[in-house]
């Protein structure tokens, strides 16, 4: 792998593609450098240079499937699904909760409409991860089973497996860049491109109530397991004193810290349940809530003190990776790995290899709560440019990957979009 740190500049930008054996990958290149000379050069030619890269096929699929939906759309409905770009304040705008997610919910497709909004699911994703998504989208109809058929959210049905949306930013190919998300209940995930080009892939959430269901014989659906079970053995191989550097708090929270924030700066805490919601509630609904929440944090002892040892800090918390043994190393690389893994394996092995060999060195660890499987826990490894969290408090598991700095491709399209308008 390479880096075009010091390389890319306005005057060798178009004799990158010369150099032999040097991937254009986005993961490879120094992002910060590659966004100054977009506006410097356009996001066209950037765009161009980027589709020649050993990974850019996997944004021809996304064009592919998502022209397709789209050509599948009546007027009315586009009117929900395509929105232009880059609508910001929108498109950096999103939720885990069951609320509308903003776009064009999969309940009002035809058949064939559907199908075509999955597949263009399925290409922003590993055969796991979209395995992973489908089931997470059939737990709904669990859930609604478990709390006996009676959450109406205020609608005719709370727990519903077609109240996923899908909206697409821009036009699917354009090198000025383009965007797609897809989201609902315990899914958010967010793609932005320049044409052809991947440049984000976060954030990236997946969540499962019940997070472990049983199924006939012995075994259990557990659609988010792996990301449970190597995190527990990781905090388990670490030894005494490692575990009270890594250890936060004996108490987990029952969200995640960051939430669903567009940015983080420091300094946060867990936000109420009724906060991450689009629009607000009042009256019983309001009432039901509040409940949910009160009751989740009484059932793990949640207090103030908790939540400040957990507060997000640019300053990681935990135990630094540069001092793990080894095989801990390997742990947590295979920790990250899992993650990574959710997206296309393509584009997952250049993010594993931001953390390959001594690279895994720049990360942190911490943990929260209990170690023994069915405790409430959460844990949080974070870089300087990766953040990830998982927390798992009444068996209902939420987890994210981000990009501190550079979610919804920030970094290379943010300012430079303004500047160039």
């Amino acid at each position: 792998m390479y880096s075009l740190h010091g390389i890319v500049r306005k005057d060798l930008l178009s004799k990158v593609v010369t150099f032999p054996r040097l991937p254009l990958v986005v993961g490879a290149l120094d992002r910060r450098v590659l966004g100054e000379h977009i506006c410097h050069v356009g996001r066209q030619r950037v765009a161009k240079l980027l589709e020649k890269s050993p990974v850019a096929h996997v944004g021809r699929r996304m064009v592919v499937a998502a022209q397709a939906f789209l050509g599948r759309l009546e007027p009315s409905q586009a009117e929900s699904a395509l929105w232009t770009f880059p609508s910001n304040d929108e498109r950096r705008r999103w939720y885990y909760t069951p609320t509308d997610h903003g776009g064009l919910p999969l309940g009002e497709m035809s058949p064939a409409q559907e199908q075509s909004a999955l597949k263009l699911v399925a290409s922003g994703l590993s055969q796991q991860g979209f395995v992973a998504a489908a089931s997470i989208i059939g737990l709904e109809n669990i859930l609604d089973e478990l709390e006996g058929w009676s959450r109406t959210w205020s609608r005719e049905r709370g727990r519903d497996p077609r109240l996923y949306y899908v909206r697409i930013f821009g036009q699917p190919g354009d090198p000025a860049g383009w965007s797609w998300r897809f989201g609902g209940h315990h899914i958010s995930l967010h793609y932005v491109l320049l044409g052809e080009a991947v440049v984000a892939t976060t954030p990236c959430f997946l969540g499962a109530d019940p997070a472990a269901s049983p199924l006939l014989g012995s075994d259990l659906l557990r659609p988010l397991g792996s990301a449970e079970d190597v995190g527990r053995q990781l905090v388990k191989a670490l030894d005494d004193d490692q575990r009270k550097v890594a250890v936060l708090s004996a108490v987990a929270p029952v969200d995640l810290v960051g939430v669903n924030r567009a940015h983080l700066g420091g300094g946060e805490t867990p936000l109420p349940l009724s906060d991450i919601w689009r629009g607000r509630f009042d009256g019983a609904l309001a009432e039901l809530v509040d409940s949910i929440q009160l009751n989740a944090e009484m059932t793990v002892g949640l207090r103030r003190e908790h939540l400040d040892a957990v507060s997000y800090t640019l300053k990681p918390k935990g135990i630094s990776a540069a001092v793990l043994r080894l095989e801990q190393q390997r742990l947590l690389r295979d920790l990250v790995a899992v993650y990574f893994e959710r997206i296309p394996h393509e584009l997952a092995e250049v993010e594993n290899a931001k953390y390959g060999g001594d690279r895994i060195r720049d990360l942190w660890f911490a943990w929260a709560g209990g170690l023994e499987s069915g405790e409430a826990h959460y844990y949080r490894v974070q870089g300087s440019r990766l953040l990830i969290e998982y927390d798992n408090s009444t068996n209902h598991v939420h987890s994210v990957w981000r990009d501190p700095v550079a979610d919804f491709g920030d970094d290379v399209l943010g300012s430079h979009y303004e500047a160039s308008h």
